[in-house]
Formats: structure tokens, C-alpha cells, sequence
């Protein structure tokens, strides 16, 4: 009986190397480096020289100089010299790649950005739902099919023939709605804690939220937030640059930021993601930080629920994904959600990516009344 043979996995650079396989490796590289393009290269040039990744047909200085023709790269003056940067298109390239490795080859639908919602409604696509009609649906709804066949049952096809109120049934539609959402990334100290790189992931799972939103849902809303001691809002071009600092983890910071985005919204479906590994440990009062990084510190727990259950009276679901597997965190979580009445993922980094996904699908087929 034939069985499956395990291996470890290995990229295949059999039939010498390309510019598309050197550029795969290359955007992985530009992401963990945080934008840097010459550390990029640096790091390619060394796994060369250890692993032989290109040949004599194909070297590293004709792939550089191939990102240079392509447009992936540039190279400008800097001080103490020049230096080479990414271009709006490698940018974009590595948008891309991003949605494609983590949340799959999606297609693009025909919705022209909309989204539908399980509550049915008078405006969006029709459903294959058929009910009874009722007063004040539209006589475009009206299924003339089944009305028929039911006054049919109900009094013949005789002289008594006759089409009543009770005979008629109606095609429910699916009410279309957009959707704004505010993906908040922690960049606190801990994310590279422990020799376990978060950031890169984060980043990935920023990037593929970013090209689905513009590709598939158009008149969606996306904000981008980071947090440490304080918070603010990125653009969509800055996220590749993004790099872990010297910050403890003020959530509430980043949440009020988050809800104050959403109230300008015009929107009813509004949701927040957010993606940290570590407690809240900061609070700013004034001027000043209230620090608190040994355990979980009451006084900043309390702020934190007291956020959670604000945006719950404006039906904004908190979504949260930890990276973490502490007992003590996950019921700082659990009890967070709750509040919140919204829903929690402790993943690992591998399928970080698909759990944002499922939730983002998940929520934006809410109608929010």
C-alpha cells in the first residue's frame, strides 16, 4: 500500500535562477527590513555566497540591475552618499504578493465594491428566498411564477379564476452595504521580542487587507493605525517601512484613535482589527506616561474595558488576535471580548492571515441597525 513520504521543504531554484524567483525573495527581504533596499541586497548577496542561489547565466548584479530597468527600484542622493529606494510599483508588487500569500488568488466580483448583507432588504441584488407578500414590498419583487401557480391551486383555472393578496409571493433582495474598518498593528517593544520576528507578519496581514479593500471593495473605507506609547494613523505607502520602537503597548490610545476615525464614517457597518502579542502596560495622562509593565495593571485594564464597552454602544466589534498563549493574557482577552461582544483569535503568525480574512467577511455582512 503506497503512503505519503514527508520531506522538509525546499525552494526549487532548479533551472538556474530568474528575475521572478529573485524578486520573490527580495520582497520577503524588503519587508523585514523595514524598506530598506541596500540591507535587502546585502542580505541576498550573502545568501548567495552560502547558498548559490544564482548561477553564471543569471548573477545578483544583473538581477539589481533588472529591478533598476523594471522600475522596483531607484537610486537617489542621500547624505554620506547614495543610496537606493522603492518605487511606487515595487510598492504595489509587494501589496500583491502579500494578498496572494495569505488570503489566496481571490477574484475579483462583479459588486462594484458593495457588500451584501444577510438581512434582506428593497435595494441590492435579488436572493433565491421567496416569501409571502406583505404590505409595503414593491411590485418589481413580485413573483409572478409562483403567485400564479398558487392562485392556480387555490381557485382553479375556471371562471372563479382569480389572483389574490394571500396568492401573491415576493423574491427578497440583498441589501448592499460598504463597510469602513480600522486595522490597528501594535509596534510596542515586544513584537521582536524573544528572537520571534510579529512585525513582518503584521505588516503582510496590513498590506493584504490593504489591496483586497482596493481591488475588490472600492468603496470601502481602510484606516491603518499603529500603537506603542501613543498612537497614530499611516498611510497605505508606509507600511512596508514600518519598524518595531522602544514603546510600551498603550491600547487605549490606539482604540480611542480607531473610534474617532469610525464616527466620521458615513457608514453603518464599522469594525476595528487589532493585531498585538502583549497586555496593555501605558496609559497617557496629560503630558505624562503611566507605565506599568509587570503584569496586568488594574488601573490601565479598567481603561482599557472602558473603551471596549464605549465601542460597543456605537456597534463598533473589536476584533482581536493575539499573538500570545499566556494564561493570564488570554483571560485579560476573553474578558475584553466580552465587553466588547466581539470576537477573539489566539493564532500563531502562519495563519494570522486567514483568521482576518474570515472575521473581515464575517462582519461586513452585518447590517448594523
Amino acid at each position: 500500500m503506497k503512503g505519503f513520504h514527508f520531506t522538509d521543504f525546499k525552494p526549487d531554484m532548479k533551472g538556474g535562477a530568474s528575475f521572478e524567483k529573485l524578486l520573490d525573495i527580495f520582497q520577503q527581504l524588503i519587508l523585514i527590513f523595514a524598506g530598506d533596499v541596500s540591507e535587502a541586497l546585502n542580505y541576498m548577496n550573502e545568501l548567495d555566497r552560502r547558498y548559490n542561489i544564482t548561477d553564471d547565466t543569471y548573477a545578483m548584479a544583473d538581477f539589481i540591475q533588472d529591478l533598476k530597468d523594471n522600475g522596483y527600484i531607484k537610486e537617489e542622493e542621500q547624505e554620506g552618499g547614495g543610496g537606493m529606494t522603492m518605487t511606487p510599483k515595487s510598492e504595489q508588487s509587494i501589496r500583491k504578493r502579500s494578498l496572494d500569500e495569505i488570503f489566496g488568488k481571490l477574484k475579483r466580483t462583479k459588486g462594484g465594491g458593495n457588500h451584501k448583507s444577510k438581512f434582506p432588504g428593497q435595494g441590492g441584488e435579488k436572493s433565491s428566498d421567496i416569501r409571502p407578500f406583505q404590505f409595503g414590498d414593491s411590485l418589481e419583487q413580485i413573483s409572478m411564477t409562483e403567485s400564479l401557480k398558487n392562485a392556480q391551486i387555490n381557485s382553479g383555472l375556471g371562471d372563479d379564476f382569480r389572483l389574490t393578496e394571500k396568492d401573491l409571493e415576493v423574491v427578497d433582495t440583498e441589501t448592499n452595504l460598504n463597510t469602513s474598518t480600522v486595522l490597528m498593528i501594535d509596534i510596542s517593544h515586544s513584537m521582536i521580542l524573544y528572537g520571534e520576528d510579529r512585525i513582518t507578519p503584521a505588516k503582510k496581514v496590513a498590506l493584504a487587507m490593504a489591496e483586497l479593500i482596493k481591488t475588490r471593495y472600492p468603496k470601502d473605507n481602510l484606516d491603518i493605525i499603529v500603537f506603542g506609547n501613543d498612537a497614530w494613523t499611516i498611510k497605505l505607502k508606509d507600511i512596508p517601512y514600518l519598524e518595531v520602537g522602544p514603546y510600551h503597548t498603550n491600547t487605549v490610545a490606539g482604540l480611542e484613535l480607531a473610534m474617532d476615525l469610525l464616527r466620521r464614517r458615513k457608514t453603518k457597518n464599522k469594525q476595528v482589527f487589532m493585531i498585538t502579542d502583549g497586555k496593555p502596560t501605558c496609559l497617557k495622562e496629560g503630558i505624562n506616561y503611566y507605565k506599568n509593565a509587570f503584569g496586568l495593571d488594574r488601573k490601565i485594564v479598567n481603561k482599557t474595558l472602558t473603551i471596549a464597552a464605549q465601542a460597543r454602544r456605537l456597534n463598533i466589534p473589536i476584533t482581536t488576535f493575539m499573538i500570545a498563549s499566556d494564561p493570564y493574557l488570554k483571560q485579560f482577552v476573553r474578558d475584553f471580548t466580552k465587553v466588547n461582544n466581539g470576537r477573539a483569535y489566539y493564532s500563531n503568525l502562519d495563519g494570522l492571515g486567514g483568521f482576518v480574512l474570515e472575521d473581515f467577511e464575517k462582519n461586513r455582512r452585518k447590517n448594523v441597525r
